[in-house]
């Protein structure tokens, strides 16, 4: 599947591991970084093409989630990705084995400011977030790398943990500020701080179906 990522926001809370375990499968680890595990919600609009097919679809979406590595592979876990576009959840949900759920969404945009809503039963976010410096990619090593450069995502289904290949260029992060003014997301209590921001205009995406982890794309060459 092909995508394209526009007017994204990384906002990252630093969690405790041990509070972020119950809610991964046991065959997952939790990703650290100088001891810390790492909340991230990530809202955004998707344009996105599937396989073979003509359509091309273009949703607000936004996604929670944490980060796991297995087999060397640094991967993502979703605890929820929220959509406005009720074929999109569907598909999601039987293709990739994803928690998708539909919401209410808008989103408003101007030169320089992103204005982001979205509501559903138990969870809602309301934001107003806007770059502010150049475009670059993160330093290997780095918290920035770590949270973003990854090209994997680990989900379940019939019973074994599933990854999913994913392709793209270096992010171009850019430094950010956000309002967030409503915030019920995450499956777990956010620390009362300001959390780490970085925004991207845009990224390209190509993903590929999830496989049992012994039968990945790369594993397959």
């Amino acid at each position: 599947m092909a995508q394209t990522w526009l007017d994204l926001l990384f906002a990252h809370w630093p969690v405790p591991p041990e509070a972020l375990r119950p809610h991964l499968p046991p065959e997952l680890p939790v990703d650290t970084y100088e001891g810390m595990g790492w909340v991230g919600i990530t809202p955004f609009v998707a344009t996105v093409r599937p396989r073979g097919l003509p359509t091309v679809q273009r949703f607000p979406e936004l996604n929670v989630r944490t980060y796991t590595t297995v087999d060397g592979r640094p991967g993502i876990w979703f605890f929820s990705l929220d959509a406005g576009s009720a074929p999109a959840v569907l598909g999601a949900r039987l293709t990739y084995r994803l928690p998708y759920f539909r919401a209410a969404m808008t989103v408003e945009r101007d030169a320089t400011t992103v204005r982001y809503r979205s509501e559903r039963k138990g969870a809602s976010w309301a934001a107003t977030y806007a770059p502010t410096g150049p475009p670059a990619p993160a330093a290997p090593g780095t918290l920035d790398h770590f949270l973003t450069e990854r090209y994997a995502l680990y989900t379940t289904g019939f019973g074994r943990v599933l990854r999913a290949d994913i392709q793209h260029p270096p992010w171009p992060l850019q430094a950010a500020t956000a309002s967030i003014t409503r915030n019920t997301m995450a499956p777990v209590e956010l620390p009362v701080r300001e959390p780490l921001l970085h925004f991207a205009r845009r990224q390209d995406v190509l993903i590929w179906a999830p496989a049992p982890l012994s039968r990945s794309r790369r594993d397959r060459r």
